[in-house]
C-alpha cells in the first residue's frame, strides 16, 4: 500500500466495521470487512477482534480505530454506550500490544466529523463545521477550518431540563412516535442550543435517520445552513483512517 492508503476500524454495538480508504478521496478501496462485536465488549476482547481485521486485510501499516467515548492521549476517559471497563484504559497501547502495529484511536462521532468536513459535505467549507450524528444519541463534532476540537459531547447539553439526546436523537423519533415535523421542532431547539455556544457558519446532520431527510430538513429551524451528511454509514470509518496519519491532522 503507498501512503494514500489507510485502513480505519469503526467499532459500533453490534458490529465492527474495517476498510481501507484512499487518503486522497476519501473512498473505500475493495470491500470492507465486518465482524460481531464481542460480548462483552471489553477492552481486550475488541482488540482480538481487531487483530483479526488486521489479519484479513494483511495490514502492516499504522490504523485508526473510533471509540463511543471521551478519549485523552489514547486513554478512554467516559463509557456512557460501551462497558465500564474501558475507563481509564489506553486503548493505543492495547491495540498496539495485539497487533505489533501503530495504533490511534478517536471519538466515534470526531471521526465521523473529520471525514464529512474533508471529503463529504463539509468539504471545501472555512470556518465552524459542526457535524451531529442522530442515531441512538446525539455525537457531535466540531471542526474549525479543517481541524478538530475533540470530544465535544454535545449531545449531553441540558435543554430545558432534559438530556439533547433524549429529546432529539434519531432513535427518540422511533420510540416516542414523532411526526417529522414534531421530531425536527425538538432538533430545532438543540440546533439553536449549539448556535449560542458555537455560532457554527455550517451545520452537518447524520446519523441513519439522514438517508430520509427529504422528508424532515425543511422543517429544521437554524441560523447556520444545515445540510444531510454525505458519506453514509462509512464516515466513521474513513476518519478512522485519516486518525492514522498524522498530516491529516493536528499532532497530538
Amino acid at each position: 500500500m503507498t501512503f494514500e492508503a489507510a485502513l480505519g476500524i469503526d467499532v459500533g454495538g453490534s458490529a465492527i466495521k474495517g476498510g481501507i480508504v484512499d487518503l486522497a478521496t476519501g473512498e473505500i478501496v475493495g470491500d470492507g470487512h465486518t465482524i460481531t462485536t464481542p460480548r462483552p465488549a471489553t477492552p481486550h476482547a475488541v482488540a482480538a477482534a481487531v487483530g483479526e481485521m488486521i489479519t484479513h486485510f494483511h495490514w502492516s501499516g499504522p490504523f485508526g480505530m473510533t471509540v463511543p467515548a471521551v478519549i485523552n492521549e489514547g486513554t478512554i476517559r467516559t463509557a456512557a454506550n460501551i462497558d465500564p471497563s474501558w475507563i481509564g484504559t489506553d486503548i493505543e497501547d492495547v491495540l498496539s500490544g495485539v497487533t505489533d502495529l501503530p495504533a490511534r484511536a478517536l471519538n466515534d462521532a470526531d471521526a465521523a466529523g473529520l471525514a464529512e468536513a474533508r471529503y463529504g459535505a463539509g468539504a471545501g467549507h472555512r470556518g465552524v463545521v459542526l457535524v451531529l450524528t442522530l442515531g441512538t444519541g446525539i455525537g457531535s463534532a466540531v471542526i474549525h477550518d479543517g481541524r478538530l476540537l475533540p470530544n465535544t459531547e454535545l449531545g449531553h447539553l441540558n435543554i430545558d431540563g432534559t438530556i439533547a439526546e433524549r429529546l432529539a436523537a434519531g432513535s427518540v423519533k422511533t420510540r416516542d412516535g414523532l411526526s417529522y415535523p414534531t421530531w425536527a421542532a425538538r432538533l430545532s431547539r438543540v440546533l439553536g442550543e449549539c448556535e449560542k455556544l458555537l455560532s457554527p457558519d455550517l451545520i452537518v446532520l447524520g446519523g441513519g435517520i439522514s438517508r430520509d431527510a427529504d422528508q424532515w430538513l425543511h422543517h429544521v429551524r437554524s441560523s447556520a445552513p444545515v445540510v444531510p451528511a454525505a458519506l453514509g454509514n462509512t464516515a466513521g470509518l474513513v476518519g478512522a483512517a485519516m486518525v492514522s496519519h498524522s498530516s491529516l491532522l493536528l499532532p497530538r
